[in-house]
């Protein structure tokens, strides 16, 4: 696969859906990617892109274009706040108080968040349950983060079309929820193996890393 492909097959998707290509953003993950990998997508015109490691995006972001629009898609310790909070235009793991506590200190304010849902209700993963939700945005916009939607990492799918009643589950919530909190409106859901049928289901932001770059550099990990 390659950049162009992807885009290709983002169009596609939309299409068949009835939306427009321009309701989807899609995020470049990076992670372990050089610089050179990265300015190869950036010079195609792409500026969207996600690390998942706090101390590798800081390093990337002091590197590359200051035009980059930095997305945080990894869990995230509250140690590691500080560099991050600085540098990125969206945090799409938000899913507990100390963590919300900490994204709001520092100058300036707090960039934006998602709230991290564990659609999947895995033991291993990060994230929310469905059921948690409604109480933890009361909480996060208590806290006076800026919560503009939810992000879900479902089951990793044996198939693609195995993904799609967990990203249905995502919508629901997210239309269950805009009523009285009018300002979350993206789903942030759908990566390399998956991401058509995310988009299918109303996905707004898809991860893609794999298809892109193509397989990870694991030197030196």
């Amino acid at each position: 696969m390659s950049y162009d492909g992807v885009m290709a097959r983002v169009a596609g998707a939309a299409e068949r859906a009835g939306r427009s290509v321009e309701e989807v953003t899609v995020v470049a993950v990076s992670k372990t990617m050089t610089y050179d990998d990265i300015m190869s997508v950036y010079e195609q015109g792409h500026r969207d892109f996600g690390e998942n490691r706090a101390d590798e995006l800081a390093g990337k972001a002091a590197s590359l274009p200051a035009d980059i629009r930095w997305h945080f898609v990894g869990a995230l310790q509250s140690n590691k706040v500080r560099s991050v909070r600085g540098v990125v235009a969206l945090l799409h793991s938000m899913d507990r108080r100390s963590l919300a506590k900490a994204w709001m200190k520092g100058h300036g304010l707090a960039p934006p968040v998602l709230a991290q849902v564990n659609v999947g209700e895995e033991s291993q993963k990060s994230g929310l349950s469905p059921a948690e939700v409604v109480d933890a945005l009361t909480w996060m916009e208590t806290l006076g983060l800026e919560v503009r939607g939810l992000m879900a990492i479902p089951p990793i799918p044996d198939r693609p079309e195995t993904s799609r009643e967990h990203f249905r589950t995502m919508r629901r919530l997210r239309d269950d929820l805009i009523g009285k909190h009018p300002n979350v409106v993206e789903l942030s859901m759908g990566m390399t193996d998956d991401f058509e049928v995310a988009i299918e289901e109303g996905a707004s932001i898809i991860r893609v890393g794999r298809a892109i770059f193509g397989p990870r550099n694991t030197t030196g990990e």
